[in-house]
């Protein structure tokens, strides 16, 4: 038989913890992590992490394995879901890859440009730059050192448009000499499954997600990393927005109906994002039976 990736994704709160939970469970299998931020082993309630009873119940990989400071990558998680993947079908004619992180996702499944990783140096010196001369001054060199990726990147995105400068400078060679957008071939067969509901409940179901962290204690979480804002990993939805209350241009509740807001907003970005996806198929988080079905077949 062939092996199978059975990949389960959809907009955040959409209800795929207790589904994927319960593939896992049918066929006997682990869950492989798909969320960028749930990687890190200190953002447990802010990226409504798997919780101690969950990771019980069903083995979990790429959950709380990176410290806030460590270096990551959609290629390198890539390279190890591969080699995981390897692993897997030894025992197993299925394998689980489950989240909402729309780049993991697809490195996996179609692959991703191999670009450089880039050095602690060059970082560090793009960083100073940016701080001293502003975005504006750094969006022009790369006009002049990558005009083509110019026309496409996001101007407004400071880490876009650093991370291309970045491998410009690094290498000599332009950004976009390192994209080659040339899917790669799997050597298993690939099931999508995509996770929808009414957008007024997916917006409900936000709404009460975030009432639930706060009283889970977001806000102290928060504040243990507040000292660390800097860092790429914490500049995600949930924790700007505590952070901007901690330093007080914002009372509590403007805080929490913004991570709301913004939250809703990154569901519609991934809705749409999927929805683009022809090979995905969609289901109620509900329509268990149906999606195993879907699966043998």
């Amino acid at each position: 038989m062939n092996k199978t990736l059975i990949v389960i994704t959809g907009p955040t709160a959409v209800g795929k913890t207790e589904l994927c939970l319960d593939i896992a469970k049918h066929f006997g299998i682990p869950i492989i992590n798909a969320d960028s931020r749930q990687i890190y082993r200190d953002l447990k309630i802010g990226t409504a992490a798997p919780t101690e009873e969950q990771l019980r119940q069903v083995r979990h990989y790429f959950v709380g394995t990176l410290g806030l400071t460590d270096y990551y990558s959609a290629s390198m998680y890539e390279e190890q879901v591969m080699q995981l993947l390897n692993e897997l079908f030894q025992t197993s004619d299925y394998a689980l890859m489950a989240g909402g992180s729309m780049m993991y996702i697809d490195a996996v499944c179609n692959g991703i440009d191999d670009i450089p990783t880039v050095d602690d140096d060059t970082r560090a010196k793009l960083k100073k730059r940016l701080s001293d001369e502003g975005l504006e001054a750094l969006c022009e060199e790369l006009h002049q050192l990558d005009p083509e990726h110019y026309e496409v990147v996001d101007k407004k995105n400071p880490r876009r448009v650093i991370h291309a400068l970045e491998i410009c400078h690094m290498t000599g060679k332009t950004y976009t000499s390192f994209r080659t957008n040339i899917r790669k071939n799997r050597p298993f067969r690939i099931v999508k499954i995509g996770l929808t509901r009414e957008r007024e409940t997916i917006y409900d179901r936000i709404n009460k997600r975030v009432d639930l962290m706060m009283q889970a204690g977001l806000l102290d979480e928060a504040r243990r990393l507040y000292h660390l804002r800097h860092l790429n990993a914490l500049n995600t939805v949930g924790y700007k927005e505590m952070f901007t209350h901690i330093d007080g241009t914002w009372t509590l509740d403007e805080a929490v109906e913004r991570l709301k807001g913004n939250t809703r907003r990154y569901a519609r970005k991934q809705l749409t994002w999927f929805k683009h996806d022809s090979q995905m198929t969609w289901f109620s988080p509900n329509d268990k039976q149906l999606i195993l079905n879907h699966i043998k077949q």
